[in-house]
């Protein structure tokens, strides 16, 4: 592929709508913004280039380098003499020219009730001249006095035209520096573009970079390289877990309607599939027994996908301060979002949701709020998020999650009938290098009647530790003797699978092709 070299960013585009709301703004005279963003170096390019079309000067205002000229000012300020933030306050409202200031990092010093006094006043006064001031940080934090004097604009990440630019800018400097070989073709590029999807440019310019170290080149195969890079952006995070793609659906045993469903919406995020007319795929709810491949299908669609794989632990979001919970899902959400296309695991969502019932008197509402906050995102995003949820206890779920468009679809998981036990036997033997030929599979698969995936691989587990204790190679009859040794779910918890079971039919679609269950028991 020949990339050009790089055109004009879309970031700085009148048609990008954040920006050119801002536009707007300045034009209007408002005298005081708060732009949210962390990408301080692409915001201060963008303002720049803002101070030069509406002919202002252009002033930066940091706590360690005061108030400074930076472009097209006749004024003269002393830096030194206003790093005190109200004494750079009052230095702007002494500007006799119309300027754009920004102030980096001001929100701490907003907690100063004579910082927020003396910013009130200002913007009173700035109403009447042709000077705007923004405020540019990471996090919105405005105090109550100053809610009617800001207007705030939150900066998005960049978007795919911003990523090809800059790729192509570094493809230019590359190619002439005959430092690296870039293998790309138009197809392999948007994989990568995708692949950087949710990253600052500064992150994303980190990660092509990294990719061009790694071997001299850039090709298809540093995609894994890039999203590796979102890894980073998810763990500073702190409320979402990370997981690599390393599972696939070929190590699901039996769940063919499952399969066949995610199957058909294998290309569903690509460009073709929006052309087509077709939306974006939300999630899907797994409801079953314990142990029966919940999990593991969570983490084979992100696989089988090409997606990163975000788990939300529900007991990460609850916190011990009040309006803390709440804010914590927000911050999951935009995290996820952030690094869309994804798959987002919320692992177990009936525990999560289980004092919903009784939150009003149990724990402030705080329970209710964190579900209504995740009802509405489930209903409303846009965000391509595709949420895997996995319950194992149907009492536990309120209703309202079940209701048709939160999820496109609800799944059972049963316990696996004789076909599928014998193809996890098959699985788990092959995955500890042992010939599944060498063995009986039919004769396990009927002795292991009423057990889940997980308690096949536990006996084959078991089997192999009595093998190696002998010091002799695995044989059927240690499988068998770890069979009988083992009392399944299905027999320790009857009563409540059979309920579940029941429930379940008829509200759920099964995940496996006979669409029934054996009877609970052994």
């Amino acid at each position: 592929m020949t990339l050009a070299a790089p055109g004009s960013s879309s970031s700085r585009a009148p048609s990008v709508p954040w920006l050119e709301e801002l536009d707007i703004l300045i034009r209007a005279r408002y005298p005081l913004l708060y732009l949210v963003s962390w990408e301080e170096h692409r915001v201060d390019t963008i303002l720049s280039e803002l101070a030069r079309s509406h002919s202002k000067a252009l002033f930066h205002w940091s706590i360690t380098r005061g108030l400074r000229n930076v472009g097209g000012s006749r004024t003269q300020i002393n830096p030194d003499d206003t790093r005190n933030p109200i004494d750079a306050l009052a230095a702007i409202e002494k500007l006799n020219e119309p300027s754009l200031v920004v102030l980096k990092d001001f929100h701490p010093y907003l907690e100063d009730k004579g910082v927020v006094r003396a910013v009130r006043e200002l913007a009173h006064f700035l109403k009447s001249t042709f000077t705007t001031v923004i405020i540019l940080g990471p996090t919105l934090s405005i105090p109550v006095e100053l809610e009617k004097e800001v207007s705030v604009i939150d900066v998005p990440l960049p978007g795919y035209n911003d990523l090809m630019n800059l790729l192509k800018e570094i493809v230019a400097v590359v190619r002439k520096g005959n430092k690296a070989t870039v293998e790309l073709s138009r197809e392999h590029a948007d994989q990568i573009i995708k692949a950087a999807l949710g990253l600052t440019l500064s992150e994303a310019e980190n990660a092509f970079a990294k990719a061009i170290a790694h071997d001299g080149k850039l090709g298809v195969d540093d995609i894994k390289r890039i999203q590796d890079e979102k890894r980073q952006v998810i763990r500073k995070n702190g409320l979402l877990e990370y997981y690599p793609p390393d599972e696939t659906l070929g190590n699901v045993g039996g769940l063919q309607n499952l399969k066949a469903w995610l199957g058909q919406r294998t290309a569903a995020f690509g460009e073709r599939a929006r052309q087509f007319g077709l939306p974006e795929p939300r999630g899907v709810l797994l409801l079953g027994v314990q142990g029966c491949g919940k999990s593991l299908t969570a983490k084979a669609i992100s696989a089988h996908w090409n997606l990163p794989l975000l788990r939300l632990d529900m007991g990460r979001i609850f916190s011990g301060l009040i309006g803390s919970s709440e804010e914590n899902l927000r911050k999951a959400i935009r995290a996820a979002e952030s690094v869309a296309p994804v798959v987002l695991w919320v692992d177990e969502i009936e525990k999560g949701l289980s004092g919903v019932a009784s939150s009003s008197t149990g724990d402030s509402g705080v329970s209710a709020r964190v579900f209504g906050t995740l009802l509405t995102w489930l209903q409303e995003k846009t965000a391509p998020v595709f949420v895997v949820a996995t319950a194992n206890r149907i009492e536990g779920l309120p209703p309202e999650v079940l209701r048709k468009g939160r999820f496109d679809e609800i799944f059972f998981i049963d316990l696996p009938e004789q076909a599928e036990r014998r193809e996890i036997f098959r699985i788990h033997l092959h995955r500890r290098r042992r010939p599944p030929a060498n063995y009986d599979l039919e004769a396990l698969a009927t002795l292991s009647d009423g057990f889940s995936g997980a308690e096949i691989e536990q006996a084959v587990i078991a089997g192999l530790y009595e093998a190696f204790a002998e010091s002799v190679e695995l044989a059927q009859p240690h499988l068998v003797r770890a069979i009988r040794e083992t009392f399944p779910l299905s027999v320790t918890m009857r009563d409540e699978i059979s309920r579940l079971r029941v429930w379940a039919k008829g509200r759920t679609r099964p995940a496996s092709v006979h669409g029934g269950a054996p009877e609970v028991g052994r």
